[in-house]
């Protein structure tokens, strides 16, 4: 038996924490992340002989740094690294909703794209291709509606699918402007040859390219945890 890490992220109103209280049930505690006063809200389950614990990260537009909101979930996606990120999204307003799910395929490629609130967009006559979607994404999507309880079981089967490395994932990647890539290419083996693979590299150098100066004392202050004290480095030189 295992036990996973599960990142929950989403728009407002997206019925992110329907869809979290629906998997958790009682088995979820709420208080604050260390040092910050947004919420956390955790919790688990326990699915085809394995156990999950999953994090409701705060719901947010996009992952970048206007806010503590979008900086807690960034942080938590990309140096938390969870076994899996599912991305919910809102059928009725999912080309909005979407801005967030590419942000979060240049994180990371483990994610399921989870089309919420499917009875809302019937009523309104809006029909989804969920095939197609996931064809062009690249990941895992499934329609449901969980305050209805619809499709719940169909996540808990992909999800067990990806943890068991039943599902490979293929993301899409939003290809810039000539320019932009040109300083991409420039500036992604830097950051490799710093952090090799355990970060985004190219996620990074976007976020370089931008200023991102919350970013850079995140892993300024990472960064210096991981050196080795000034004496050793002299008494190796």
């Amino acid at each position: 038996m295992s036990e996973y890490r599960i990142a929950l992220a989403g728009n407002p109103n997206t019925g992110k924490s329907t869809l979290f209280n629906a998997l958790t049930g009682l088995n979820q505690h709420t208080g604050n992340w260390p040092g910050k006063t947004v919420s956390l809200a955790e919790g688990t389950f326990h699915y085809k002989g394995n156990d999950y614990r999953l994090i409701d990260l705060p719901g947010t537009y996009s992952l970048f740094s206007n806010s503590a909101d979008e900086e807690v979930a960034r942080d938590y996606i990309i140096f938390e690294q969870p076994d899996v990120t599912i991305v919910v999204v809102d059928a009725t307003s999912l080309e909005r909703n979407m801005n967030l799910a590419l942000q979060v395929l240049e994180m990371t490629e483990r994610v399921i794209l989870c089309i919420n609130l499917i009875d809302e967009a019937s009523k309104h006559g809006i029909v989804i291709d969920d095939q197609k979607i996931a064809s062009k994404l690249g990941i895992p999507v499934v329609k449901m509606s969980a305050r209805n309880g619809e499709g719940i079981t169909r996540l808990l089967d992909t999800l067990h699918k990806m943890v068991s490395g039943q599902i490979i994932t293929r993301p899409y990647r939003i290809e810039y402007s000539e320019k932009i890539e040109n300083h991409i290419q420039r500036i992604e083996p830097k950051i490799k040859e710093i952090f090799g693979d355990s970060l985004p590299a190219r996620w990074l150098a976007l976020r370089l390219l931008e200023g991102d100066e919350s970013l850079l004392r995140v892993l300024k202050q990472k960064f210096a945890r991981k050196q080795p004290p000034a004496r050793v480095t002299r008494a190796h030189g």
